[in-house]
């Protein structure tokens, strides 16, 4: 990758970077900046109000430098003048302890020096709607089971294709694209890498799948339940852990019955441990609990957890183990800041180990048709201010973090919570109007 975002503009022919940050709430800014001026803003950085963004910021904080990591950098295939590059903020020659990628790479340095490197891959959801939001883009999409439904995938063909094709070009490694279990939901999948590379091209997907989706004239929400009916948008993710060299997976046992390693049921424990508040992360706005714990939608299943528990190759828990040496974390919605969303399952899958937690028995039934099986298995919130208490009150995974982030994470959402709370919706006055 570059080294020399000048060097790379020349050699690709570059007019225009995108000098990219994700803030606490997943909203991605950015600095148009031009090529003449690309090598004196790698090194000086771009800047930014912070307080003018979703982090924990005054007006009277200092100027905030988004450092560009020229790793990260990405052509436009659709736009091939302009290029792409997440940065990492800073403030006064400090890395802004609370900026998303910041944690993460936070985490990263610190599990490698453990040998851990966190390898993921995932899967985000999104459906196809009308420009105005109003309902999904295709009319005739209408099957009550539409997976994989061969024909309104074509109906859609021009979209998903040109996307698949832009990744395919980016050298990703796209490999199925299909309609999902909701009408007008579509989903593409990819091939995994490591952690942070995975997050800044989970960003950078929701970026591409809007701009290509408008392009066609309609518009793409990863909003976790837009319909509903209808199922939700997850972003499940396949996790392993693997030594610093690529050469260990530190998950696969040869000898174990699913091919699961002790650290990696130490580290579904943790995963499990952690999950209340990890949903703070991973399921991060109001809507989000309206896809998990939800009522049966109109395809006969949810596709989301309603408990905290793992099975085998099992679609009904909140983890399941799809294959030996990794396993999937299905509890995350198209919601979720990808940077927060890895920082977390490294957290708290590394606190289990450290913990050496017990994820208890493994759960092979339908989670759906017999809940009374789960018996005393966690729940998870049932809102987002239930997440939040969750998040709080979890010192472990709060501290390993870092304690300015969690600060600012809490506060923020809080405020959130607090507007959504002050909201008076229809159903309310259509049920105590007359009281």
């Amino acid at each position: 990758m570059a080294a020399n975002l000048a060097t790379y503009a020349k050699k690709n022919r570059i007019q225009f970077f995108l000098f990219n940050f994700t803030d606490l709430f997943g909203v991605q800014r950015a600095k148009l900046v031009p090529t003449s001026a690309v090598a004196d803003m790698q090194k000086s950085g771009a800047g930014f109000a912070g307080f003018a963004s979703w982090l924990d910021m005054t007006p009277a904080h200092p100027d905030m430098m988004v450092m560009p990591d020229a790793t990260s950098v990405i052509q436009l295939p659709w736009k091939p003048e302009l290029a792409w590059v997440a940065g990492n903020p800073w403030i006064n020659d400090a890395p802004v302890a609370q900026a998303p990628r910041n944690v993460l790479l936070a985490l990263a340095k610190e599990a490698a020096s453990d040998n851990h490197v966190l390898m993921t891959g995932v899967e985000p959801e999104f459906h196809l709607i009308d420009a105005d939001g109003s309902d999904i883009s295709d009319p005739r999409d209408t099957q009550e089971k539409p997976c994989y439904d061969q024909l309104a995938l074509m109906r859609r063909y021009e979209v998903i294709a040109e996307i698949c094709r832009h990744m395919e070009a980016l050298g990703w490694g796209p490999y199925q694209n299909d309609h999902e279990d909701a009408n007008g939901q579509f989903e593409i999948n990819w091939d995994y890498s490591e952690a942070v590379t995975t997050a800044d091209r989970a960003v950078f997907f929701k970026f591409m799948v809007k701009e290509v989706a408008a392009r066609h004239g309609f518009r793409a929400t990863f909003m976790p339940k837009p319909f509903a009916h209808l199922t939700g948008n997850g972003c499940h993710a396949h996790i392993s852990l693997w030594s610093r060299t690529g050469k260990k997976n530190h998950f696969a046992d040869k000898k174990d019955e699913m091919g699961l390693s002790k650290t990696c049921h130490h580290f579904i424990g943790g995963l499990m441990k952690h999950a209340p508040a990890l949903a703070a992360l991973g399921n991060p706005t109001v809507n989000s609990y309206k896809r998990i714990n939800a009522p049966t939608t109109t395809s006969g299943a949810t596709w989301s957890p309603n408990a905290i528990s793992y099975g085998g190759n099992n679609r009904t828990h909140m983890i399941r183990i799809p294959d030996a040496g990794r396993i999937e974390l299905r509890l995350a919605d198209g919601a979720a800041n990808p940077y927060l969303l890895m920082a977390g399952i490294l957290a708290a899958g590394r606190l289990g180990i450290a913990k050496k937690a017990n994820p208890g028995k493994r759960m092979d039934f339908d989670a759906y048709a017999e809940p009374e099986k789960l018996g005393n298995a966690g729940k998870l919130p049932l809102n987002l201010l239930d997440a939040l208490r969750a998040l709080e009150a979890d010192t472990d995974f709060n501290r390993a973090l870092g304690k300015e982030f969690t600060a600012a994470y809490l506060k923020l959402k809080t405020d959130e919570w607090n507007s959504y709370s002050r909201h008076l919706t229809d159903w309310e006055r259509e049920r105590t109007l007359d009281c």
